[in-house]
């Protein structure tokens, strides 16, 4: 427990920030915009609901918008929770079969909800058929304006894709539960909170892999038999020494990568599996934990290359930022008052 609990911090990329902020003080300072990526089609028995919502949490609006629909929770959708204590705009889906009435999406709602467009569509919203997110974040009492848009130029070749603290609860609370699921020491008949659990357990292993090749000065250099990702897709394949891939790895078009524990060989070869054994080899009862589960073993992006990050200051000491993705590499910010936990 305590090497689990020893790293989980993972290390700062371009070292820790010299900025501190404030941000969330109020919703307004953080807003996170949905990007579906598809058009609901504008048939069907699945109503797409587009909505505005202020300091609620996701799992609250589903539920309301059953009670509103009189229909079972399981008939309401999402693609992706979002923060509670922020203004966010993202779809929902409610199942409504057969010639049931159409139903007045204007009187759903309130002074923290609102419905900003309605559509059919032939299926249901499906958890991560996402594009991604757009984020606005506002930094109020930045204590150096210029060391913040320094950073903010750095950010921009990508960050470390590490997994947040959301993933492992509060107080790293999911890390310890999911590492005694796998030694027998917890039973948990909800199978989401299980998933929960050992989800924080592999995401902590990649978060060391990925924490020990920025120590160790390998977080852009190609190791032999490393495996990259297309940037933005899930294609993997393995470097054999080809001339041409430090140079797209350099431009941002592919990244390297680090595994997912679960069942079956590890994709890398060379020195690149030698060096990812290495960093495993102290948590080698927990990986074959992990394999007993039956969990595939999969890849995930190493780097994090934010989209169309614009910074901007609006008056002395704030400033507003706007990124397709979340960034870590900024600055050190303390929430606002009563911003002290999201979902």
């Amino acid at each position: 427990m305590s090497q689990f609990k020893a790293a989980s911090e993972p290390c700062w990329l371009y070292g820790k920030p010299a900025v501190d902020a404030v941000l969330r003080s109020v919703p307004e300072d953080f807003v996170v915009v949905e990007q579906l990526g598809f058009e609901p089609d504008g048939e069907g028995e699945h109503h797409f609901l587009y909505i505005r919502k202020r300091g609620e949490n996701t799992d609250w609006v589903a539920r309301q918008l059953a009670n509103f629909c009189q229909v079972s929770p399981r008939d309401v959708a999402y693609a992706g929770k979002k923060d509670r204590h922020a203004v966010t705009e993202q779809w929902f889906s409610v199942h409504l079969p057969g010639n049931r009435a159409q139903l007045n999406w204007n009187l759903f709602g309130g002074d923290s909800i609102e419905v900003l467009r309605a559509v059919r569509h032939g299926r249901k919203l499906r958890l991560g058929a996402l594009q991604g997110n757009r984020f606005m974040l506002r930094l109020r009492d930045v204590s150096d304006g210029a060391e913040l848009a320094r950073r903010a130029e750095l950010v921009r070749a990508g960050v470390p894709n590490y997994f947040g603290e959301q993933r492992f609860g509060h107080h790293q609370g999911n890390i310890d539960k999911g590492l005694a699921l796998l030694d027998g020491r917890l039973k948990e008949r909800q199978r989401h909170k299980k998933g929960l659990y050992i989800s924080g357990v592999r995401s902590w292993l990649f978060n060391r892999l990925l924490e020990q090749r920025i120590e160790q000065g390998l977080w852009s250099e190609l190791l032999d038999g490393d495996v990259l990702m297309l940037n933005g897709r899930q294609s993997c394949f393995r470097y054999a020494g080809e001339p041409d891939v430090a140079q797209r790895l350099a431009a941002g078009e592919i990244n390297l990568t680090g595994p997912l524990w679960g069942t079956g060989e590890l994709m890398t070869q060379g020195s690149a599996q030698a060096f990812e054994q290495r960093v495993y080899a102290e948590q080698q009862p927990v990986c074959d934990q992990l394999c007993a589960l039956g969990l595939k073993q999969e890849r995930r992006a190493l780097r994090l290359i934010p989209g169309a990050l614009a910074i901007e200051q609006e008056s002395d000491g704030q400033w507003r930022l706007e990124f397709d993705l979340p960034l870590r590499e900024l600055c050190v910010w303390q929430s606002g008052a009563g911003a002290a936990a999201d979902e």
